[in-house]
């Protein structure tokens, strides 16, 4: 039997579950060399939200670290994480500023696109899968699971057909909150292996403690490949760790061949990374939590909210809230909670449970009800979409968002010129996104970004970074309102 295929995700969401996105480029380098050699399928590098962390907190050019980490790594492919129409934002960009980006990152060495779309809504990954195809490299058409009436083992197999016919080179199951119990994955990649032609690959997280047997289960279904990543940076709410997945595959006749001598090296260069990184780690993020399988939702956005509900001194509606999100969910078309609509979703529930149900409507859930971030694997509520169409003055719409929006690049360009930035297909795209980390990351002092140490640690986890600000009405009172997200 054909051994399994590791990718290693530690350069991106290793230390973005478990260490805030605070990694340097720096800081990676040094274990390039030997990550370059394992055999690794692919290394994840690039994309999820190492750009925005990188620019926001670290001041680095995100195309710098793509060219450093090519140059230290430049035999095993590498791979990023791609929000589809969103590309490593929240809302939806023109096809033309996609396209853009696509081709500006594939000249800078990104050979693997890994495209998914909040809402599974093939239509917002349709422009990203043309263009990477186009520049003739991977598009991996990337499925979010999650649990609902209406997500079923079935469904999920038809959607890769779907990407299939679109021109994908490989299915990804993304399992963002860890909830695919091992059975459920087996149907699940079974199912996909006997109907599609090309590969298939799963990616988990340990959170809620199944991310190895989850793997395993999908092993011995056929699985193609699975992303590992490596201790320090692994388990938790992070991937398996590599070195404990191979053990478990220890007699299996699918397990491969990975050097565990390179990876004890590897191990060492990162715990002294982890160390240095401490003021940014939350050590519950390092255990099981199975209030993630209680909740069914991402370990991340359960402890984002504990630090918001204590913000807006809603400590004691921690199991309020989060036995809303399932009727937030429900209402709004059982959309998945993956980046943005976890936020999404969750802010609406605090909301509903501080002020009463939709009395604080926010402008992002309204544009889910009302189609603006694309086809919702449910209808929404009409009652609820109605009443987003009344606060909001916006109609319904069942186009492909993206069909709304103009070119963007030349108008990009204008900008960037009169700010006296470099007007650039690479400066373009990452101003599209964020405009004021750009502008800061060159006007800054370099101090500004300096990481804090662990003698800076506090009781509580760092802030998560950005807020959402808008206006809501509550019985017809407008009022300014500000969220952390």
């Amino acid at each position: 039997m054909k051994p399994v295929v590791f990718n290693n995700t530690v350069l991106r969401d290793g230390h973005q579950s478990l260490a805030a996105t605070r990694m340097t480029t720096d800081m990676m380098l040094p274990a390039c060399p030997i990550l370059d050699s394992m055999g690794f399928g692919a290394l994840e590098t690039w994309g999820g939200a190492t750009i925005d962390s990188g620019l926001r907190f670290l001041g680095e050019f995100p195309f710098d670290r793509l060219d450093a980490l090519k140059k230290a790594c430049p035999k095993t492919k590498h791979m990023m994480l791609f929000r589809g129409q969103n590309m490593v934002a929240y809302a939806h960009y023109p096809d033309d500023v996609v396209e853009a980006f696509v081709r500006t990152s594939a000249k800078h060495g990104m050979d693997i696109f890994r495209i998914f779309d909040a809402l599974n809504d093939p239509r917002n990954m349709e422009c990203s899968i043309r263009a990477v195809n186009a520049v003739g490299k991977e598009a991996h058409g990337t499925i979010c699971y999650t649990k609902s009436p209406v997500h079923t083992v079935e469904s999920f197999v038809k959607l890769g057909g779907q990407l299939e016919d679109m021109g994908c080179s490989a299915v990804v199951i993304k399992d963002m909150a860890g909830l695919v119990p091992p059975y459920i994955t087996y149907k699940i990649v079974k199912g996909l292996k006997d109907n599609i032609k090309i590969p298939v690959i799963i990616h988990t997280h340990e959170t809620a403690g199944m991310g190895a047997p989850t793997y395993y289960a999908a092993i011995d279904a056929g699985v193609d490949a699975v992303d590992t990543s490596i201790a320090p940076f692994a388990n938790g709410t992070g991937q398996p760790d590599t070195a404990r997945m191979l053990s478990m595959l220890d007699g299996h006749p699918r397990k491969p061949g990975y050097d565990l001598k390179k990876l004890a090296q590897l191990r060492s260069i990162f715990q002294k990374i982890y160390d240095e990184l401490a003021f940014y780690e939350n050590p519950k993020n390092e255990v099981i939590d199975t209030d993630a399988l209680i909740y069914q939702v991402p370990g991340g956005m359960l402890s984002n909210f504990r630090v918001q509900l204590k913000e807006q001194k809603m400590e004691d509606k921690f199991e309020e809230v989060f036995a809303e999100v399932p009727y937030v969910r429900e209402k709004l078309g059982w959309i998945p909670l993956v980046t943005p609509t976890s936020q999404i979703v969750g802010t609406q529930a605090m909301m509903n449970v501080k002020f009463g149900r939709w009395k604080m409507f926010t402008p992002q859930a309204m544009d889910i009800a009302l189609g603006y971030y694309g086809q919702t694997p449910a209808p929404v509520d009409p009652e609820v979409r109605e009443l987003a169409r009344k606060i909001s003055g916006k109609e319904p719409i069942s186009c492909r968002p993206a069909d709304l929006k103009k070119p963007g690049m030349e108008d990009l360009r204008k900008q960037l010129r009169s700010k006296g930035l470099k007007d650039d297909d690479e400066h373009c795209v990452i101003y599209a996104m964020f405009p004021q980390q750009l502008e800061d990351l060159y006007t800054k002092p370099r101090d500004a970004f300096k990481l804090k140490s662990p003698a800076d640690r506090k009781p509580k986890a760092a802030a998560v970074p950005g807020t959402s600000k808008f206006k809501v009405t509550i019985d017809g009172v407008t009022k300014n309102v500000e969220v952390s997200q």
